[in-house]
């Protein structure tokens, strides 16, 4: 399979099962649509009124070329056992806290307590979710917790003393912890700042954009905007972690689709690595994202690519998320049919202990997997998520962006569509604009011709 499409002057051709990727002259874009489905002398007779015959047939011997070198239209086969991970889990989404100092609009949290009662994570629980990962983990050595919320400084002393506990056990069973916390930036005053320096991996800050676009969703439990609350606290954290592991996650609903203005007001007051996302949210609430919305998000992701690009040529670097992509070390061939791994190798546990495939499903007893003191009883949920993937999901077949995406978010194929197995087609139609831009922006800065 292949993909072609026009973008910022280019003829880009994507093959899909090797994420190669071409640009080409206007025939050789124009010839491919018939190839294989017509014979040359076809092909030949159907553009022979614009092309000479001779340029034409020299043409189609360099498609056929590439195809006979493996280069388009490569088939690959997958086997369903490629992406089995049988039982073993590798990264916590530890809910820290069950309470929150905002109440974002937005919040598919409800302002933190996911529908369910204000609470905070023992330190007992939290270390049962620990013994738990480090149990599941079974052989791997690497493993991930990221302490997330409502917001997990609300309950700092507890993570401190779960990253003490963890590096014992780490150390005890031959595993390494990297730990991330996600946080919104109220209480992130110097001392908490320089002991998140110290010991997190990475450090997600939460922060829409502008400040009226911020404060217009993100708002204090007293109806007040949080950014001049905030602000100073995120700068001065992501200049502490300078190349550590950081990034701004902002998001954007049908109230800023303007949103590249918000990721390059992000880069202009010097943060250096953004990622600013759809909302997720019932199609009935005011600021939400509608297939409506499609074209105006389209030309807004095609707006921000050319920004990109120029602020890296003038020497303004900047990292946007959703840009990123590797067409010569993509990922492996688990990653790129089960996608993000969650209710498989990734859950979510809450400060009660009760384990769910990732934090979007919390709250759905329908979605209980079991907990951190009894582990997983509930195979089934953990069988349903590991058919989840590309092999099995019907809508993503025949789709160019598969790979990339690795299937969609099932949280929003659940929310929107009742299954997990269906993804959701505006999400499904952003990402696949996204990565148009991304792989377009690797063309030009590998230094392919503009």
């Amino acid at each position: 399979m292949i993909h072609k499409y026009k973008l910022n002057g280019l003829n880009i051709v994507l093959d899909v099962d090797t994420s190669g990727v071409l640009t080409v002259d206007d025939l050789t874009y124009e010839l491919l649509d018939g190839y294989g489905e017509k014979s040359d002398d076809e092909l030949i007779k159907a553009f022979g009124e614009r092309y000479p015959a001779a340029e034409i047939g020299e043409c189609l011997a360099e498609i056929k070329t590439l195809k006979e070198e493996g280069i388009l239209f490569k088939e690959v086969k997958y086997k369903k056992n490629n992406y089995a991970n049988g039982d073993l889990i590798k990264a916590l989404c530890l809910h820290i806290a069950h309470d929150c100092n905002l109440k974002c609009t937005y919040c598919f949290a409800a302002q933190g307590d996911f529908d369910g009662e204000k609470m905070l994570m023992s330190l007992e629980v939290g270390k049962k979710a620990i013994d738990f990962i480090v149990a599941q983990s079974k052989n791997r050595e690497n493993l991930e917790i990221d302490f997330f919320g409502g917001e997990p400084l609300m309950n700092l002393d507890v993570v401190k003393e779960l990253v003490v506990y963890g590096n014992e056990m780490a150390e005890k069973n031959h595993k390494k912890f990297k730990y991330t916390m996600t946080t919104n930036g109220v209480l992130l005053n110097e001392e908490t700042r320089e002991y998140l320096n110290e010991t997190m991996d990475n450090i997600v800050l939460s922060l829409d954009g502008r400040k009226e676009v911020n404060d217009h969703m993100r708002q204090t439990v007293n109806d007040k905007g949080s950014y001049d609350i905030i602000i100073n606290n995120i700068k001065a954290m992501a200049e502490m972690r300078g190349d550590k592991d950081h990034y701004v996650r902002g998001t954007y609903t049908h109230h800023n689709l303007d949103f590249s203005r918000d990721v390059q007001f992000l880069a202009e007051e010097g943060f250096k690595s953004i990622s600013v996302e759809p909302v997720v949210s019932e199609a009935s609430k005011d600021y939400a994202i509608t297939e409506e919305d499609l074209p105006e998000i389209f030309a807004e992701y095609d707006k921000l690519a050319l920004s990109y690009l120029k602020r890296h040529q003038d020497g303004l670097h900047y990292n946007f998320f959703h840009f990123n992509v590797d067409l010569d070390h993509g990922p492996c061939v688990y990653k790129r049919l089960s996608g993000c791994g969650a209710g498989r190798d990734y859950v979510a546990v809450t400060p009660e202990g009760d384990v769910y495939p990732c934090h979007q499903f919390v709250g759905n007893e329908a979605f209980k997997m079991g907990d951190v003191f009894q582990g997983i009883t509930n195979n089934e949920i953990r069988n349903e998520f590991e058919a989840g993937n590309l092999l099995e999901k019907e809508a993503c077949t025949q789709c160019w962006c598969k790979y990339f995406c690795g299937g969609g978010c099932h949280a929003n194929a659940y929310n929107f569509n009742g299954t997990i197995m269906k993804p959701h087609h505006v999400s499904c139609e952003i990402e696949r604009r996204r990565v148009e831009n991304a792989i377009m922006i690797s063309i030009i800065e590998s230094g392919e011709p503009a």
